[in-house]
């Protein structure tokens, strides 16, 4: 078995373009509420993070010519018991909470790894989570009710591979619209959202729900709540470092898929 879990542990369940990474940076800045890092971004059959063409593997091929080829991939021999016991100090604070991420396009990987694990083999994602986190996991779904703004900031994103305000320099200008790259994303977004609700009304696990509006709106409000669930100090929770990415351009292009998706009934 891979050990004992931590004293306390959450994972924050979310998909791309949610605003789980406000969250999580905010908790992380806490400095009691663990390191709530994307542990799991890394991918076994590349050695890295979802590349953006990987974002429309079975999609449109205009929208893929428009995005950088994939990298080549980097091994990755480190063992699960290595992978995880790196994770589990990786994302604690010296209290002995523990947090992360999990996107649920990362699950299956997530779950190969674990099932490598002694005494793992076979397990569910429920399950899983138990054993390496604990009965007590608080699980914080973060969701974008509008799935069209958060499509359009994710197709952005993989395009210019900014993921934060600011990091494209140029504010994103070489960045194009596509109705068939948008319209793959809301479909795809949807559906991992989908499954990301089914599995945690099936669950025991306790959770939490925070919306993307809700996170925008009052971030400090909105961890608080958090802590006040997991039983931390919530008095003093800092603001934000990061900012909201979509500006005019964004909702220019949210407003224009609307259009072309209701002349594409």
């Amino acid at each position: 078995m891979p050990g004992s879990p931590p004293r306390l542990a959450y994972l924050v369940c979310a998909t791309p373009r949610s605003g789980s990474t406000l969250l999580c940076e905010t908790l992380r800045a806490t400095g009691v509420a663990g390191v709530p890092l994307e542990h799991f971004e890394v991918l076994r059959h590349s050695g890295r993070p979802r590349q953006p063409r990987e974002y429309f593997e079975g999609g449109p091929g205009a929208a893929v010519e428009l995005l950088p080829a994939l990298a080549p991939p980097r091994p990755d021999p480190e063992p699960s018991e290595a992978w995880w016991a790196r994770i589990r100090r990786a994302g604690s604070t010296p209290n002995g909470v523990w947090g992360g991420k999990l996107m649920w396009s990362h699950v299956p990987d997530f779950l190969a790894r674990v099932r490598e694990l002694d005494g793992l083999d076979g397990c569910d994602l429920d399950h899983a989570l138990r054993i390496l986190l604990g009965d007590d996991l608080l699980l914080v779904h973060v969701r974008r009710p509008d799935t069209v703004d958060q499509a359009v900031s994710l197709w952005r994103a993989v395009q210019t591979q900014a993921w934060r305000a600011g990091a494209d320099g140029d504010g994103g200008a070489h960045a194009r619209y596509a109705f068939a790259a948008i319209d793959h994303l809301v479909a795809q977004l949807q559906e991992q959202e989908t499954a990301w609700g089914a599995w945690l009304r099936a669950t025991a696990l306790r959770s939490l729900e925070l919306t993307y509006d809700e996170l925008a709106g009052d971030a400090p409000e909105a961890v608080g709540r958090v802590l006040r669930a997991l039983g931390l100090p919530a008095d003093h929770v800092p603001a934000p470092a990061t900012r909201r990415q979509g500006d005019a351009r964004s909702a220019a292009w949210a407003a224009r898929y609307r259009r072309d998706r209701a002349a594409h009934p």
